[in-house]
Order: C-alpha cells, then structure tokens, then sequence
C-alpha cells in the first residue's frame, strides 16, 4: 500500500466513523435488543498469504461452533431478521471502519479471505494479496450477485466449498489482478461511490 493511498483510507475512515457513530450504536443496540450477544462477529481473515488479522462485522447469523468457509444457502436459515437487513445494505460491515484504521485493509482492494483458501490457492492468492484486502473492490461489485446466486444453490457445506473454490475463487482473482493493473486514486473513489450507490434504494 502506497503511503498516498494509506493517508486517504486513514482521514476518510476517520471522518465517516465520526459522522456515522450514531448510526454504528444504533446498528449495535438493535442487535442487542433483538437479537441478542453477541453483537460483533470477529473473523481471521488475511492480508497477506501468511498474515491474518481480525476482521470486525456485525453479527447477522446465528453462532455455530461448526461454522466453516464461505456462506451459501446451507447456511440460510441461520440469517436473523436484523441480519437479512445489514446484509442487503452492507451495514453489517460498518465495524470495519476499525480494520481500515488500524491497517489491516484498505476501502478498496480484494475482498480478504479466510485462511482456508490462502492455504488451498497459494500461488493465486501470492499475486491477489499483493494489493492490500479492501472493503469493496472491482470483483465485488462486478460478481458479488454472482456469487451470492450460485452459493445460495447450495444446500450443504461441502457443495457450497465446491462452488465457491471452482467458479469464485478463480474469477474474483482475475477482477482483482486487473484492478491492482490499472488503480489509481479516482478508480478507487469511483469503485466507492458506486458501491454506496448500489446499497441506496431507489423507493
């Protein structure tokens, strides 16, 4: 990460947690209330191939000490009714405001996986994780519905790995190498804009 673009995630983190800590407590009472503890889900994801950091979200499922990979439709009916709600307008990734912060991601980048994969794929992961792991990126916007069609097929764990490792993986890779080619400061701002802009409704 150049020192440029480290300044601008810091001041912009900075800034909009500041602006939206009313709406981050607002976000994390509900949970409480609602649903319940706890109100944070902490995972290991990594930023490099053999570095990993905690990654902050709000909760949206069910604990399962069980719990493994990626979601996909066998983990369907784990989603709370507040969860359903911060998914749709990605407020359960508020928390991250901490992560960019501290360094561990950038706002935009390769989404960070869990280690799981860095360990499956280590020589494509070697070249995606040479950009700092970001909230959104262009693979996210370019397949997360995608993605989020094909896992919510699957009806078990294994299936869900399957697809996710045969038809994901390989394809965000090659968004995200094309997008550590060609990034600069105003991609990166547009890649932002437009993720907010796709979470807003339109009535």
């Amino acid at each position: 990460m150049t020192l440029g673009k480290r300044f601008f995630d810091f001041t912009v983190a900075l800034v909009f947690g500041i602006l939206l800590l009313p709406l981050i407590v607002g976000v994390a009472l509900a949970i409480l209330i609602l649903d319940g503890r706890p109100v944070l889900y902490l995972s290991e994801r990594m930023k490099t191939p053999d570095q990993g950091f905690t990654l902050w979200k709000f909760r949206t499922m069910r604990p399962d000490p069980g719990d493994r990979g990626v979601s996909g439709g066998d983990k369907a009916t784990r989603i709370t009714r507040t969860g359903t709600t911060l998914r749709r307008y990605r407020l359960d990734e508020l928390p991250q405001f901490w992560n960019i912060l501290r360094g561990d991601i950038s706002f935009v980048g390769p989404r960070p996986p869990l280690r799981r994969y860095t360990d499956k794929f280590p020589d494509l992961y070697a070249d995606v994780l040479k950009s700092r792991p970001g909230v959104t990126g262009m693979a996210t916007l370019a397949y997360h519905r995608t993605e989020e069609r094909l896992l919510a097929a699957c009806k078990t764990a294994d299936e869900t790995e399957e697809v996710y490792c045969r038809r994901c993986v390989p394809r965000k890779a090659r968004l995200d190498l094309i997008y550590a080619r060609r990034r600069t400061l105003c991609s990166d701002i547009r890649l932002m804009v437009a993720t907010v802009v796709r979470r807003i409704p339109l009535h």
